[in-house]
């Protein structure tokens, strides 16, 4: 019956929703417990590395080399996360993270944010990609006021893609933050808030620290 095929799509998204928002509190819990099995297997089996890579096992030896050399510890403390639907196995999201790493003799606090595109296969919401764009980095001690505030401790300073995914910034200090004369936009349609505050723009290509 029609009244209960919508009632089963309601109940499946629903779920979805519930299974998507997990993922990156997944991923944060693994990743903080260097669990690299279990924070591989948050990607689909054939997910892109890079370097021509791919595929669960390139990505492990990629985390592991990582997070061995670079950090002592680590803490992700997920924030807002806001999800729209491309359809019903497919989804796009962005989820705000503070993170605390622990890098030799300093303690690194970061601010950034993450574009996610998850599938499902087989029943099961994976990541298909995480795009991270980055606000701050900086040594506990040391605020990181100005500009290329992305600053590991014995690295040049970097500018972290944070405001390139929206226009809006660039509009909003164009104008020097005044108020514009024209109408409000209508509200962004179901499941378009992300795109509709995207507006079209390119993806940036932030500078990961590898």
């Amino acid at each position: 019956m029609p009244g209960n095929d919508a009632l089963l799509a309601r109940i499946d998204r629903l779920e979805s929703l519930d299974a998507i928002r997990q993922l990156p509190a997944k991923y944060a819990l693994a990743l903080d417990m260097r669990d690299s099995d279990a924070w591989v297997n948050l990607f689909p089996a054939d997910v892109k590395v890079g370097g021509g890579q791919s595929g669960r096992k390139a990505l492990r030896d990629w985390f592991d080399e990582t997070h061995s050399r670079q950090f002592t510890g680590t803490s992700h403390h997920i924030g807002g996360h806001v999800i729209d639907f491309d359809d019903a196995d497919n989804a796009q999201g962005v989820v705000y993270s503070k993170n605390e790493h622990e890098a030799g003799g300093d303690w690194v606090v970061m601010q950034m944010m993450y574009f996610d595109r998850y599938e499902r296969i087989d029943g099961r919401w994976f990541f298909r990609r995480r795009l991270p764009l980055y606000w701050y980095a900086s040594d506990l001690n040391r605020p990181p006021i100005g500009e290329r505030k992305m600053r590991w401790p014995g690295e040049p300073p970097y500018e972290g893609s944070f405001h390139d995914l929206f226009p809006s910034w660039k509009t909003y200090w164009n104008r020097h933050g005044m108020a514009h004369d024209g109408p409000v936009d209508a509200p962004a349609p179901l499941e378009k808030f992300i795109e509709t505050m995207r507006r079209g723009a390119p993806l940036p290509r932030p500078r990961v620290r590898s």
